[in-house]
């Protein structure tokens, strides 16, 4: 099955009282975990990417891991943007592959809060990607994500939200009401009825950031209340570190035998996540109810005239370059008949990440600037098409 709109899958998760998990993934072993867990349970999945864990991985090859993992499973699965820092963070995730991407802007005072989210949210609807945004701010206790979150914590409000809601058009709303990043200290005290005062006022999928900790009553006020998605890392993180330190204590072994049983580790808190927050068994009817996220390619075949054959090719080498950096431009590929008498010597395919970009891409001025001066007076001779993959 292939990647699916996550947008649809908060609104089923958010209409029909359960949340979806957006497991944070750090290694091929978080992975494998969280898609068997998904399977396991029939349920459906976000695998979210923190920017603040990419000193860890390369981002690209974990996203084209994640890519490939969807599309060989039997469930609903997104790829997200967690905690991204602002419009060339968003706009290099969704090249790369993501169809949902969190702006975090909630340490900057409300106003610009509001305008720097306004701007990803502008650059991703026309891409035809969903954000979420943050209000208030959930701050770091202890843990391995918590150096990353310091200060205290700030209470999103009910006028605040409607302001940003209305101001930034955000399809979904990470709120702050107690939760905190990495561990916590005790068991915390969430504001429940304010959740329930944002939840009535928005309208709108909400989110927690910060579930390692909370109780099992404290999630299911949490899912009463509006909470379609639920972030989920330092559980999963402290699981696969005791299984390293239990293979440790089994004696001296290489990095394949410490490392043995962490994806089961992982899998194991996924599994028990998913029953809790009631996602079990809700894959089918999700995707039954939502829209594959399918790319879609743009062809042109061409000759040129006025130019030989080798500054034909500096002139893709450019188009490469410059047309490959316009949001939910996921690939730019260019080639070269293989027979000589061929009616047509040259082609581009573009993969646009979603059909919206189609228009998009066409009045992006980057495009409009290397198509009216570089490509179109040297190659009028050109057939052009857009088509989705049929598989």
């Amino acid at each position: 099955m292939p990647v699916v709109d996550i947008k649809e899958m908060l609104q089923h998760a958010y209409q029909n009282g359960y949340a979806v998990g957006a497991f944070d993934l750090v290694s091929l072993e978080f992975l494998e975990g969280i898609i068997e867990a998904a399977e396991r349970c029939r349920s459906p999945v976000i695998v979210s990417l923190a920017e603040s864990h990419f000193e860890h991985y390369d981002f690209e090859l974990l996203t084209t891991a994640a890519e490939a993992a969807a599309q060989r499973s039997s469930v609903p699965v997104a790829i997200f943007l967690d905690h991204g820092a602002g419009l060339d963070s968003a706009v290099r995730a969704i090249n790369g592959g993501c169809n949902g991407v969190m702006v975090d802007a909630s340490h900057h005072p409300l106003p610009d809060n509001i305008a720097l989210t306004r701007q990803v949210v502008e650059m991703a609807h026309s891409c035809g990607v969903p954000v979420e945004g943050e209000l208030g701010y959930v701050p770091g206790v202890e843990g391995e994500d918590a150096e990353r979150h310091p200060g205290e914590i700030s209470y999103t409000t009910v006028a605040e939200a409607c302001t940003y809601l209305q101001q930034t058009e955000v399809d979904f709303l990470a709120v702050s009401i107690g939760t905190v990043h990495g561990r916590m200290n005790g068991c915390p005290e969430l504001d429940i009825g304010r959740l329930a005062e944002i939840n009535r006022a928005l309208r709108i999928p909400l989110v927690i950031h910060g579930g390692t900790g909370l109780s099992d009553e404290q999630f299911r006020q949490l899912i009463e209340n509006g909470v379609a998605k639920i972030n989920y890392y330092t559980a999963l993180s402290d699981a696969a570190a005791q299984q390293i330190r239990a293979n440790t204590g089994a004696g001296p072994g290489g990095y394949t035998q410490l490392t043995r049983g962490v994806s089961d580790s992982v899998r194991a808190e996924c599994e028990r996540c998913m029953r809790l927050w009631r996602s079990a068994g809700q894959a089918d009817a999700v995707l039954q109810s939502c829209t594959p996220w399918r790319m879609v390619e743009h062809l042109i075949i061409y000759n040129v005239s006025g130019i030989d054959e080798e500054q034909a090719r500096r002139m893709a080498a450019e188009g490469r370059r410059i047309l490959g950096q316009i949001p939910g431009v996921r690939h730019v590929l260019t080639g070269e008949a293989v027979k000589q008498d061929a009616k047509y010597r040259f082609c581009w395919l573009i993969r646009f990440v979603h059909e919206k970009v189609i228009d998009s891409y066409r009045d992006h001025p980057d495009h409009v600037r290397f198509a009216d001066e570089l490509f179109r007076p040297v190659a009028g001779d050109r057939i052009s098409i857009d088509y989705e993959l049929v598989r």
